[in-house]
């Protein structure tokens, strides 16, 4: 009874490790979205900065509360639009205080006009003149200062009452802890917006982006035409990073196998091989059928290994298992076996569609490529065209193997299309969030076209085209609207098709 509970109770206990798992996932590529991050920091760092500016008021006189309303708002504008107009903690000290002194000179010119109580009787009615005055003025000054804030408004016209809610004192003293103050809580916010931006937003695809710390093992399966081609490109992801490796894969299977039981090579010296039947064979002492073709395989292997690492300089191994009942998952197999976290395959088509084998990749929790040569034997890629559909883990991981593929000096061109104009803003919003958290130059395109027809007329004028896989959408969306690669067969450029497992 006692084992009956304890693997009841263990079983439990991996489906909660495996939900764990996949929630983890699942958040870590939600949170990929910069418009999500964004917004998360939002609901996180906000509350707490106005806390913190709480925190202070609550201890010093200096802060009045009345003050938080459009410090509250410049900061939501601040975290909002990290890479906006107004996302300059200069600015947002710079215009707030620029804004308080304003409002303190309309209070004075109220004060020698006979505008203003100087008793403060009436601290709540308010003079229109005083408030037009104050509103010139901030608008003047942070005009020719550049501190152009929409906050700074709302910390002028807040002079003009900010009397009633602070003790009785002489005008010079609410001068300076008025300004005092506005300066003050608006550092603080400044600070910590400039903190979070620098060391977590500018760099949150070292943090948040598997792709820019992963897919450097990579595994490649020597089938087909293409597989010499398909492996200098692994090798060229793989030699981006200092940990990266490259494992050329063959599967042994039975034809070869039957092939072999009528011809079998026996070594003669060190220099040639001499053919004989396979009783000759076994009475040598020859190893099995399934041992020779192994070796053979391998040998073929270790003569690309060593042209890869000639040409790339990137650790190359190779590794020969026996075939099983389905090629993909034999493949994968050897991918966990072997620490590799990505594979990259030649494409292979059946009956004019994606092969079992390649969809069986694309079926699995492991990243894969396929790849699928335009005619033209390259063994570098320098220039490189990504279309992303939408923001999102995969188009991370697309951008970030185009910049493997062409380091600093090559050029990488991001694009999207759009159905209407009034799409084109957002679009290009899209595609700076995208490109601006990775090193080097970038062109970004927004193009009315669509897909098939942007790449047909501008295929030529790159070396590789990356494209999505779309395992991320439902089969029903698939079968509507195809997924692209499926859909183009005809470009003069590479193609590498991406999964994202």
């Amino acid at each position: 009874m006692l084992d009956g509970l304890r693997s009841r109770y263990h079983a439990v206990l991996r489906r909660v490790r495996r939900f764990e798992r996949r929630e983890v996932r699942e958040f870590r590529r939600w949170i990929e979205h910069t418009a999500n991050l964004i917004h998360l920091s939002i609901l996180l760092v906000v509350p707490l900065v106005i806390a913190a500016v709480t925190a202070v008021s609550n201890s010093v006189d200096v802060l009045p509360f009345v003050l938080f309303p459009p410090l509250a708002s410049g900061t939501f504008t601040l975290f909002a639009e990290p890479e906006g107009e107004y996302a300059s903690p200069t600015k947002f000290v710079g215009g707030l205080t620029a804004g308080a002194l304003c409002g303190t000179v309309a209070i004075w010119v109220g004060l020698h006009t006979s505008m203003r109580d100087p008793l403060g009787a009436s601290q709540l009615v308010v003079s229109p003149v005083e408030a037009a005055l104050a509103i010139f003025l901030t608008g003047g000054v942070t005009w020719a200062l550049d501190f152009e804030e929409p906050s700074a408004f709302s910390t002028a016209l807040l002079a003009l009452i900010a009397p009633a809610f602070t003790s009785p004192v002489g005008f010079d003293e609410f001068f300076l802890q008025f300004v005092a103050s506005v300066f003050l809580a608006s550092s603080i916010v400044a600070v910590t917006f400039h903190v979070w931006r620098e060391q977590f937003y500018e760099r949150r695809s070292q943090f948040l982006y598997q792709s820019t710390k992963g897919d450097d093992h990579v595994l490649v399966p020597m089938r087909g035409e293409g597989s010499r081609t398909a492996a200098m490109f692994g090798a060229r992801l793989a030699a981006a990073h200092d940990a990266g490796k490259v494992v050329l894969l063959d599967v042994v299977d039975e034809a070869a196998i039957e092939a072999a039981e009528h011809t079998v090579q026996v070594p003669i010296g060190t220099t040639g091989t001499e053919l004989i039947d396979p009783e000759a064979a076994e009475a040598e002492g020859v190893e099995s059928e399934e041992i020779q073709v192994a070796e053979e395989s391998a040998q073929r292997l270790e003569t690309e290994a060593n042209r890869i690492e000639t040409k790339v300089g990137v650790p190359c191994e190779v590794a020969v298992v026996g075939d099983g009942e389905n090629p993909a998952q034999t493949v994968l197999k050897a991918a966990r076996e072997t620490n590799c976290d990505l594979v990259v395959t030649p494409y292979e088509e059946e009956r004019g569609s994606l092969s079992e084998f390649v969809r069986g990749l694309f079926r699995s929790d492991i990243d894969a490529i396929a790849f699928r040569s335009g005619g033209e034997s390259r063994d570098r890629w320098k220039r490189v065209l990504v279309p992303v559909r939408r923001p999102g883990d995969t188009a991370h991981a697309m951008i970030d193997f185009a910049r493997r593929l062409t380091g600093l000096a090559g050029s990488i061109s991001v694009c999207t299309c759009i159905d209407r104009e009034n799409e084109r803003r957002s679009a290009e919003t899209t595609l700076a969030n995208l490109v601006e958290t990775f090193e080097g130059s970038f062109e970004t395109r927004v193009s009315r076209a669509s897909i098939e027809s942007f790449l047909s007329a501008n295929d030529t004028y790159y070396d590789l085209t990356i494209l999505g896989a779309s395992t991320d959408r439902s089969a029903a969306s698939r079968f509507v609207s195809p997924p692209t690669f499926e859909r183009l067969q005809d470009l003069e450029c590479d193609v590498a098709i991406v999964h994202r497992g």
